[in-house]
């Protein structure tokens, strides 16, 4: 297993470098692991997996009901929507099948939801079906007045995808990927990646870099698509507002995107979010007092009552939007290299399918594969609120009282937690990627009560670490 964070790249050639660890990266270099006797690398500018926009998404695992019909991106969703499902009940990534109700608040949204079922028709999503009010509000009492009716999705879920991101990373290392982080890539040839740590040869080149990937495309001499950073914020509310809402509430969807939904969280939050707000910055990450306004006056209309709760945490996301409706995934074999571009909100869902589609095209690029084996399963840590924590395991405490001892009371989280997060196959080297981890700091007092204790369990790891 080979994780590194500086120093000097390998001496050696690939047979497949991946740029970029979001969760689509990920999903690749564990399905390339399955054919053991490549050798793959997995590069990131960041020093964790999923920090760009994967950290940062609306958290739910769509059925594709809403894509283009007879596009990439529908038929990639409705497969990696079943392919992911699948993994998360072995891997014990956190899921809730909640369904969603996409509510009309006017006469022309209403005359659209029929045109939204034959749709779904179109991309083979049979469960659709369309509401009155009295049925609405009978499944969604605290929803804001004047709701026309609804088309329902019952198959919609909500997921961690940051537990996701890490389970794709965690199966990939253990079965040979090499992962290099810190490793911002600059500039790239046939057979050449050249990073802020060195070069790194390889036989072949997927992009995978998410906002960055036009630009990296344009090094290999294409000029395909040009992403727009398209950035979401979101407001999340304290576990108290969880009772007000039973269903991933949406909007009808404009030109921009699915529109700003409620939505509740696999660890007992409610969302609210995102914006769309087309920028020229791809670091833009904060928050604004604008956007923030926007989200509250929707919102208030949704679920009005949820204005009363208490906010927890506010957060921004940038999603790696294009000029085209559809996946910009193309295979360039005269330079044995494959482009995975403008995967949006859609890319959590569809990861898995996308990571199968692009091996494919690899092999049309030349990439010998061999039959693949199966990977020995993972099992992610218990971060959902609808399953038992360690906390609630009297068993597993018996056998290690660390579980049972609490550090963040908010989230309760427990000692034994952060202790296998931070001897982690791929371990967190910040305080956030800590967080997201194990859910500690990410309560109602966002660290006030646990910061310190926290800090002090870090750091002790990383003072053992450095020891030589």
């Amino acid at each position: 297993m080979t994780v590194t964070l500086s120093g000097a790249l390998p001496d050696e050639t690939y047979d497949v470098v991946i740029v970029g660890a979001g969760v689509v990266g990920c999903a690749l270099a564990r399905e390339l692991a399955r054919h053991r006797r490549l050798r793959i690398a997995l590069v990131d500018a960041q020093d964790d997996v999923g920090q760009g926009t994967s950290k940062a998404n609306t958290a739910i695992l769509h059925t594709g009901f809403d894509a283009v019909p007879g596009s990439l991106e529908a038929r990639l969703v409705r497969e990696g929507s079943r392919r992911l499902a699948t993994y998360a009940a072995e891997s014990g990534i956190p899921v809730e099948p909640v369904g969603a109700l996409l509510v009309a608040w006017d006469r022309e949204q209403q005359a659209a939801l029929p045109e939204l079922a034959a749709k779904a028709e179109k991309n083979d999503y049979r469960h659709a079906r369309i509401l009155g009010p009295g049925e609405v509000y009978a499944r969604e009492p605290h929803l804001g007045p004047g709701a026309l009716g609804a088309l329902h999705i019952p198959g919609e879920s909500i997921i961690c995808p940051w537990t996701t991101t890490l389970a794709y990373a965690t199966q990939a290392v253990r079965n040979g990927v090499d992962l290099h982080l810190n490793c911002r890539v600059g500039t790239a040839d046939r057979g050449v990646a050249r990073t802020s740590r060195g070069t790194l040869r390889t036989r072949h080149l997927v992009n995978a870099a998410g906002l960055y990937a036009d630009e990296l495309d344009r090094h290999l001499g294409h000029h395909d698509f040009t992403v727009t950073p398209r950035r979401g914020q979101l407001l999340v509310f304290d576990k108290f507002a969880r009772d007000l809402v039973r269903h991933i509430l949406l909007p009808v969807p404009t030109a921009l995107g699915k529109g700003v939904l409620v939505a509740p969280t696999v660890y007992g939050n409610v969302l609210l979010g995102p914006t769309a707000e087309e920028l020229d910055d791809k670091t833009a990450t904060g928050s604004t007092e604008e956007g923030l306004a926007l989200l509250r006056d929707k919102g208030r209309r949704i679920l009005p009552h949820l204005l009363d709760e208490e906010v927890t945490a506010v957060y921004a996301g940038l999603r790696a939007a294009t000029e085209y409706d559809d996946y910009q995934i193309r295979a360039h074999p005269d330079q044995a290299y494959v482009t995975v571009g403008g995967i949006r909100s859609t890319g959590l869902t569809a990861s898995m399918a996308i990571a199968s589609y692009v091996t494919g095209l690899l092999a049309e690029c030349g990439l010998g594969l061999g039959d693949p084996d199966e990977l020995e399963p993972v099992r992610m840590p218990t971060l959902g609120e609808a399953f038992p924590r360690p906390y609630q395991r009297p068993e597993l405490i018996a056998a290690d009282p660390e579980y049972g001892t609490l550090v963040c009371h908010c989230e309760r989280v427990s000692r034994g937690e952060i202790r296998d997060a931070l001897a982690s196959t791929i371990p967190p080297h910040s305080l956030d990627g800590l967080r997201r981890r194990t859910r500690a700091r990410g309560g109602r007092c966002q660290g006030f009560s646990c910061g310190a204790a926290v800090r002090e369990l870090f750091e002790g790891a990383a003072e053992r670490e450095a020891r030589p």
